[in-house]
C-alpha cells in the first residue's frame, strides 16, 4: 500500500485501508486537499473528556473533525442529480456528503448505525459514476477501542452494531463502493489522551 505520501504521524496512529489508489490520487491530483485531511488528522486527539461526554445529535468527536475541515473550506454537499430520457426527466436523490471540497467526499463515521456505512458507500459509488466526485475518504474508529469504552462505562454506547472498522472493511471488501476509490482512516487506541484526573482518596 503505497502510504509513503501520509505523515508518519498518521502512519503510526491510524488504521489505513485504501482501494483503487486512493492516496495516489488524492496526493497527484488533489494535494491541497489531502494536505487538508493530512492536518486535521495529525492534530486530532481521542480525549477521555469526550468519550464521557452525554451523547447529542453529533458527539463531539465527530463535530471537531467536521468543525476543522469546515475551517478550511469543506462544506456539507447535498447534490442535485436526475436521469433524463428524451424529455422526461426523473430525479435520482443523492444523501448528503459530511464534508466535502473539489471533487472529495468525506464522511465522518464515529458511532452510528453500521448500516450507514451502506448509504456512504452507495453515494461515493453513485456520485463516482456520475462524475461528481473522484475519491471518497471515511473517518471511522477502530473496533480496539472497545476495551477503553468498556472501561470507562461506555460499553453500551458503542455497541457491536455501530460504526467500526470491522463493520465497514467486510463492506468495501465486498464491492459495496463500486469503482470508486476509497481511503479509510481508523481511528486507534494510540490516539487516546486520559485527560481526566481522578479524584485521590
Amino acid at each position: 500500500m503505497p502510504l509513503e505520501s501520509l505523515s508518519p504521524f498518521i502512519r503510526e496512529h491510524y488504521e489505513v485501508h485504501e482501494w483503487r489508489h486512493a492516496t495516489a490520487i488524492l496526493a497527484a491530483d488533489f494535494p491541497a486537499e489531502f494536505s487538508d485531511i493530512q492536518a486535521v488528522l495529525d492534530e486530532f486527539r481521542l480525549y477521555r473528556s469526550k468519550v464521557q461526554a452525554p451523547g447529542g445529535a453529533k458527539s463531539e468527536i465527530s463535530g471537531w473533525i467536521d468543525g476543522q475541515l469546515t475551517a478550511r473550506g469543506w462544506v456539507e454537499k447535498k447534490f442535485t442529480t436526475q436521469i433524463r430520457v428524451d424529455d422526461h426527466a426523473m430525479d435520482t436523490p443523492t444523501h448528503k456528503v459530511d464534508c466535502f471540497k473539489n471533487r472529495v467526499a468525506l464522511e465522518i463515521e464515529w458511532n452510528n448505525k453500521d448500516p450507514f456505512y451502506d448509504r456512504d458507500l452507495n453515494n461515493f459509488r453513485l456520485l463516482f459514476d456520475l462524475r461528481a466526485i473522484s475519491v471518497g475518504v471515511i473517518i471511522t474508529r477502530c473496533s480496539e477501542l472497545q476495551t477503553i469504552f468498556n472501561g470507562l462505562g461506555k460499553g453500551t454506547s458503542y455497541g457491536n452494531s455501530t460504526t467500526h472498522m470491522a463493520k465497514l472493511l467486510p463492506r468495501i471488501e465486498g464491492g459495496s463502493g463500486g469503482g470508486c476509490p476509497v481511503l479509510v482512516f481508523g481511528i486507534s487506541e494510540r490516539l487516546y489522551v486520559d485527560d481526566v484526573q481522578t479524584p485521590s482518596a
